[in-house]
């Protein structure tokens, strides 16, 4: 558009020219010298106004131009103060949107489905979830969670938890298959290690013993007694020895539940092991096989995640489409929003405009403000060429008639 009006503005002085060469010729030639006249001083003039807004014309420091970058701060203020003035009032603001059904347009969106045919939010709602994990710093992330995890765990006092857990347990019998895999890991932990109790009591067994060789009998009698005692708790269930082991698990159970030195000695267990390193280690290798199992599930199309999401939240369009009242509701709660908003933090957003245009160099700010407005500019510099020729037309008809 400024090409357009520079090209006519040079298009009027080449008809000047012709006007003025052939003006003895006929007296319509001085109509058109006229025309191309006055043309030439209103599309200049214009041109300079239009200039003066952005630049100084032709370099020159002419007083009362370049007037945008020379007032940028000005415009600033005065832009945000419009602002807060004509649309961040609470009262602008409530009546805008007395009339918006906000949760039925919310409904619409949840409820179209895309292009795939599917809801709109079953087809995106894994996506984004997963483009969220994924723009997210996996360590910095895992390191918040098991922080909040600590924390919470140091505030829970476990110890009465383990004493219920344990009674119950036994309440139930539930406890007897424990201590039936505890006996048979030691049956296999003393048959994984026969040699090396035979060789224990081989090497504890005196100088006679061992010349006599009743050290071997001893170790073939501590090692038999021991598989026959075992065999004896796992097929008896109600050996004494079972009966020793529930009289200590009972007496744990309330000591957990009632001691306060077991608990100090369970809390201080627990700090221990929150605090070790290799827990945090621990941690983060879990933390990352979730997050990239959950990325992964959230991006298969046909996975159930994206269609939990995505149902969930078409039940949740619907409902905003159809039910009145919850509609009323939303929208109060909308309305109410965004009153407080513009109440509390109008004046920082108009401070936010203002302080951003104001930290703008000039020279963003004339290329930003004639790139919206430069084209309707080129236009007052087109018209004003034409009226202007237009009107020197008529006073040149004037002079002819008086």
């Amino acid at each position: 558009m400024r090409i357009t009006a520079t090209a006519l503005l040079v298009a009027m002085a080449g008809l000047f020219l012709l006007g003025h060469h052939y003006q003895a010729v006929h007296p319509g030639w001085g109509y058109l010298r006229a025309f191309a006249e006055a043309a030439m001083v209103g599309g200049l003039a214009d041109w300079f106004a239009v200039t003066a807004l952005f630049r100084h014309p032709l370099g020159l420091p002419i007083p009362h131009t370049a007037i945008i970058p020379e007032n940028k701060d000005r415009i600033a203020d005065t832009m945000a103060g419009f602002l807060r003035s004509n649309f961040l009032t609470p009262a602008v603001v409530a009546r805008r949107m007395r009339d918006r059904n906000f949760a039925r347009g919310i409904g619409n969106f949840l409820l179209q489905p895309s292009g795939s045919g599917e809801g709109r939010v079953r087809a995106g709602a894994g996506e984004l979830l997963a483009g969220l994990l994924e723009s997210l710093d996996p360590e910095r992330l895992g390191m918040q969670v098991r922080a909040g995890l600590a924390q919470q765990l140091e505030k829970f006092d476990i110890a009465p938890l383990l004493g219920n857990m344990i009674s119950t347990a036994m309440a139930d019998n539930k406890h007897r298959p424990l201590i039936d895999a505890i006996v048979r890991w030691v049956g296999l932990a003393l048959e994984d290690n026969e040699e090396m109790v035979r060789s224990m009591i081989h090497a504890r067994a005196n100088a006679l013993l061992r010349w006599t060789g009743l050290d071997e009998r001893l170790a073939n009698s501590v090692v038999d007694g021991l598989y026959r005692l075992l065999a004896e708790v796992l097929v008896d269930p109600d050996h004494p020895l079972r009966g020793k082991v529930e009289e200590g698990l009972r007496q744990l159970a309330e000591d957990l539940k009632h001691d306060p030195a077991t608990q100090a000695k369970v809390a201080a267990m627990k700090k221990e092991l929150l605090d070790n390193p290799a827990v945090a280690d621990w941690w983060m290798s879990v933390w990352e096989r979730l997050r990239h199992g959950l990325i992964e599930r959230l991006r298969d199309p046909q996975g159930e995640l994206p269609g939990q999401l995505g149902g969930a939240m078409a039940e949740l369009g619907r409902a905003l489409h159809d039910d009145a009242s919850l509609q009323w509701q939303v929208n109060r709660f909308a309305r109410r929003t965004a009153v407080g908003v513009a109440t509390r933090y109008g004046d920082q957003i108009v401070k936010l405009v203002s302080e951003t245009v104001r930290r703008w160099d000039a020279r963003t700010v004339t290329e930003r403000i004639e790139g919206a407005v430069g084209r309707d500019l080129q236009f007052i510099r087109i018209n004003g060429t034409l009226v202007g020729g237009l009107v020197g037309v008529a006073i040149h008809a004037a002079t002819q008639l008086l």
